[in-house]
This record gives structure tokens, sequence and C-alpha cells, in this order.
């Protein structure tokens, strides 16, 4: 999914040269709300964009704007921000994604809801704008692996399993040991980063075709219902996904 289509994204500067920032983003993501300080509103003049101006403290206007956006770009420092939004935060599958980008548009850094809230994503392509650098942190991002908790989201794609299995096998997929990649139902075409499939993922088409004892952790794509003794087989080491079925 192209994050530049989401309807509530905010782009914020509070210094003269961020406002000139927000303004050169803005003319090419004219769905995105800008707001500013009263002072640096006649900056904005000439664009389609909606814009929010503020008169007081940018702090003020934290809570109200991670309520109304799903992206948040500020043109602010990094601490700054942290320290903006911390009182804010809920959980990684509610707060927005939040980026920062310096005065001179050289970086854009996804720093809260990366991953799992699009920010990673938001960032790539916030930087092809600019002609800067993304700088990414997220270790499934970075080495191009499985994102296990937000694999095939865009194909319709629903995660089954208990928390504590997606963050054991999250960590098997980035240590690089063995996981097998069982897939019994949906597209096949669900690998899209330009790098080949890791040499640690190995593809089968069916559970039964696979020998536990060789793996850290088995990701199941499938339509089967699993028994309870399918799951103790796999005790923390099974992420199951179920993908839509044809028609629905």
């Amino acid at each position: 999914m192209d994050v530049l289509q989401q309807t509530r994204v905010s782009l914020v500067a509070i210094t003269r040269h961020g406002a000139a920032q927000v303004a050169r983003l803005a003319a090419e993501m004219p769905a995105a709300t800008v707001r500013v300080s009263a002072k640096f509103a006649a900056a904005m003049a000439g664009l389609a964009n909606p814009v929010r101006v503020h008169e007081g403290a940018l702090r003020d206007e934290i809570a109200a704007m991670m309520a109304e956006s799903d992206q948040i770009v500020f043109f602010v420092s990094l601490g700054a921000v942290v320290r903006l939004v911390a009182p804010h935060l809920k959980s990684k599958d509610e707060d927005p994604g939040v980026l920062v980008v310096d005065d001179a548009a050289q970086y854009v850094i996804p720093v809260l809801s990366g991953h799992v809230g699009g920010a990673n994503a938001m960032a790539e392509q916030v930087a092809a704008l600019l002609g800067a650098t993304p700088v990414i942190t997220t270790a499934s991002d970075v080495g191009r692996t499985i994102p296990v908790d937000i694999l095939g989201r865009e194909l319709g794609w629903r995660v089954e399993a208990p928390k504590l299995n997606i963050t054991r096998v999250s960590a098997a997929v980035v240590n690089e040991e063995p996981v097998a990649f069982v897939q019994e139902a949906g597209t096949p075409h669900w690998w899209t980063r330009p790098t080949p499939l890791p040499a640690n993922i190995h593809r089968y088409a069916s559970l039964a075709e696979v020998d536990l004892t060789r793996y850290a952790a088995v990701l199941l794509v499938t339509h089967a219902e699993l028994s309870p003794e399918q799951w103790q087989a796999l005790p923390e080491r099974l992420v199951v996904y179920r993908p839509p079925r044809e028609g629905t």
C-alpha cells in the first residue's frame, strides 16, 4: 500500500527552515494537513493543503494531532519530538507513525510505529520526495527479511498467534536461524522485496513435509484449523496466517 494515499498525514514545523521544507513537501502531498505556528503561516500561502495554525506551544497540540493523524512528519529535532509525544503513547497497534526530518531535509527518521504503523514505508517515500536519506532501524526492514507481525497484511492475511510466539519467531527470523515457511493457501506472490528470500527461510507446500526438529520456527499460511496438539508441538515457535478464502 502507498502510505502517501492515507488521508491523515500531518506535516509539522516550528522553525523558519522547517516551515520552508514543510511547504516543499506539502506541495507533493496535497492531502496532508500542514501544522505550523502562526508566525510561519504566510509561508504556506498558495498550498492546496489544509493548514492548521496554532498560536500557543506545540506541546499543547500533540494530543489532538496524534488522535487525528495516521502519520506525523515533524521538521523538529529528534529529542524534542521524543519528549513531545512520550506522554501520549499507547501501544504500537494504536500510535500513529511518527517521523523526524532535519531542517536541511537530509535525513528522514522513523521514530515511532515504524514497522506496524507504516512509518518506515512513509520515511522511504518522504525521503524520495525530498531527495533525503531514510534512516531505518527496524531489524526485519534493514535485513530485508520477513516482517513476521505484518506479513501479508496488504493481501488481507490475518495473523493468528500469541504475542509471545510472534516475538520469538521474529527473533529467529532476524537472527538468521532456520525457519520453515509453509504455504498451504493464499497467493504465492507475497514476497515483494527486490532482494531474494533470505537463505534461512525454507519453503514448503505442506506442514506434513516439515521436519520440525530442524527449524527454530514455523510460519504457516493455511485455512486449516490447528489442533491443540499441533500448537503444543511447536511451543512459542509457530505463527499462523489466515489468507482470505476465494470469493470473500
